[in-house]
């Protein structure tokens, strides 16, 4: 009977080499965080302070890909060229890419459990309602009052049409009763410039990147896309506080193709659940206004869902059309 049990042990050892062996030794060999950005971003700074501290935890390099282009398009394509099945690439991007990328383009090839899988939330991170001086208000209630009182005579500025900054504001518009102009830009690096010259009224914006415009009383922060309040700006409410259940806070994460292996899966986000607790790490995330996360496939996946619905609802309002 002993001999017995024994043979069925190494039976089903020999049947499950991969998963007794990922256990074990996973990774075996260098990890890489493909991000469809630009150097620089938010998603890369999230996805580099992260691969740093995962190399030392895995035993093996983790490296960041940028690969941007059509909007996360060329970075899913990169992935799929990996070698999904052996559980060592794997995607780091905003929501935008799942949310927003497949409103607007209809030949989008992939979908959220179908071609992705979510493996790890690593952080959250808001945006701002942001207004001009010139605008004479100092507040988020002086905001909704004037654009009231004045439909269609101000302007707000975004990072570009169906950026996670336009359906903000668009949301925003639909909830309120708001008649503001849309004016669009080519990336935060166009839109933050217009705001402080006085070109645009309002923006929508990362708080990183207007900080010193706040400091220097050039510009001034009404309202946070987040459901609740940043500790990094603590006197400034949250659009949820007006608006109950309003969020539309950037979220970064890791996602893997299907075929990723199971046991990949699970120590990757085991991992990240740690490294996102390291002081300095927080410490690092704090300073560019990101919120340290750490949850896993199960509860990214239900963010995803949640971001979905919200996106939709919001292009929808803009009269967004898939090209």
């Amino acid at each position: 009977m002993h001999r017995r049990f024994l043979a069925l042990i190494v039976l089903a050892l020999a049947t499950t080499p991969w998963l007794v062996t990922a256990q074990t030794t996973y990774p075996t060999k260098q990890v890489k965080f493909i991000v469809p950005y630009a150097p620089g971003g938010l998603p890369d700074t999230v996805a580099r302070a992260v691969a740093h501290r995962l190399t030392a935890r895995l035993g093996h390099e983790v490296v960041v890909d940028n690969k941007p282009g059509g909007n996360g398009v060329v970075a899913y394509q990169a992935l799929m060229q990996s070698t999904p099945s052996d559980g060592h690439s794997f995607i780091v991007s905003d929501g935008s890419m799942l949310s927003i990328t497949p409103l607007v383009n209809k030949s989008v090839p992939y979908q959220v459990g179908r071609d992705i899988l979510p493996v790890s939330l690593i952080a959250r991170s808001p945006l701002y309602v942001v207004a001009h001086p010139k605008t004479g208000v100092s507040n988020f209630a002086e905001f909704v009052a004037l654009v009231k009182s004045k439909p269609d005579e101000f302007t707000y500025g975004s990072s570009g049409i169906g950026s996670t900054h336009h359906l903000t504001m668009e949301a925003l518009k639909a909830a309120l009763d708001l008649k503001i102009r849309h004016i669009p830009f080519r990336g935060s690096g166009q839109s933050t410039p217009a705001l402080v010259g006085g070109q645009v009224d309002f923006s929508v914006a990362a708080l990183p990147s207007m900080l010193g415009f706040v400091k220097a009383n050039q510009v001034r922060l009404l309202a946070s896309n987040a459901p609740r309040r940043s500790p990094q700006a603590p006197d400034v409410p949250a659009i949820a506080e007006t608006v109950p259940g309003f969020d539309f806070a950037v979220v970064i994460g890791v996602m893997a193709a299907a075929g990723t292996p199971q046991p990949a899966i699970d120590r990757i986000a085991r991992e990240i659940a740690e490294v996102v607790k390291d002081p300095e790490l927080v410490k690092t995330f704090e300073t560019a206004v990101i919120e340290p996360v750490g949850a896993g496939p199960a509860e990214y996946g239900r963010v995803i869902a949640g971001e979905n619905e919200r996106m939709a609802r919001a292009a929808k309002v803009a009269d967004l059309k898939a090209e």
